[in-house]
């Protein structure tokens, strides 16, 4: 087998130009998509079904789901709530099935169908994920969901945290990977400082939901990984973790 590769995809917008096959798909988006699915599937969830358009989250109505839709930051009139942690609660989620729509990451999700496994990663799962990446004989794409195919600092910071605990011996990084790690080793001292700065945290706090960056932002609240199966997002291996 050739050695085990990182890559990182700092844009949806450059999925096609890597190949999927034989590859685990982690797909990024701190703030908050990723962090709120690690968490509401923490708290009991029975799955996430995420969808790109808001049509095809209506299409589930009277269906007996929850439905979620956020769009630039807010959620979506008419909906349940959107993609705040503070909407995954255990009270909320706990043995419902939720139908998901966002502005970047879910649609980051369905780009990644061919990939061997599509997994979701946050900093409330980090250590948990990337134990379970380090055990994986596939190569490891590190996709960011971006803000509208842009690159957004705070998703490109997590990839590279999880390449700083990824590297070893007989890893084979890309560009891209080689520059997430620098970023993060430049941000992890204070990674709310740095990443205050960046443009998604100045949008949130524009919305007057400053206290979402912070809960997206703690390390290991639970340790369950989510990954796509039949088109929902469940529990890997089953393993649901209470979040604090």
């Amino acid at each position: 087998m050739n050695p085990k590769r990182i890559q990182v995809c700092l844009s949806p917008a450059l999925l096609p130009f890597y190949d999927l096959n034989g590859t685990v798909a982690v797909v990024i988006d701190i703030f908050r998509a990723s962090s709120s699915m690690c968490y509401g599937l923490a708290n009991g969830a029975r799955a996430i079904i995420p969808v790109a358009e808001l049509d095809e989250c209506l299409a589930y109505q009277d269906k007996g789901y929850l439905l979620a839709a956020e769009r630039e930051g807010a959620v979506v009139e008419g909906f349940d709530f959107g993609n705040s942690p503070f909407s995954y609660t255990r009270e909320k989620v706990e043995g419902k099935t939720i139908v998901l729509t966002t502005t970047n990451g879910t649609r980051a999700i369905r780009l990644c169908a061919g990939a061997e496994a599509v997994v979701i990663g946050s900093f409330l799962n980090i250590s948990a994920l990337s134990n379970w990446l380090r055990d994986q004989d596939q190569h490891v794409l590190l996709v960011c969901a971006g803000w509208k195919n842009h690159v957004s600092l705070e998703d490109s910071v997590f990839a590279g945290a999880v390449v700083d605990r990824l590297i070893g011996s007989g890893i084979e990084l890309d560009d891209a990977a080689r520059a997430a790690q620098t970023l993060y080793l430049e941000a992890k001292g204070d990674l709310a400082a740095f990443l205050d700065k960046a443009s998604h945290s100045k949008r949130m706090r524009h919305l007057h939901i400053k206290q979402d960056i912070a809960f997206c932002l703690q390390i290991d609240q639970v340790s369950t990984i989510p990954i796509l199966k039949d088109g929902a997002l469940g529990c890997l291996l089953g393993d649901v973790q209470t979040a604090p």
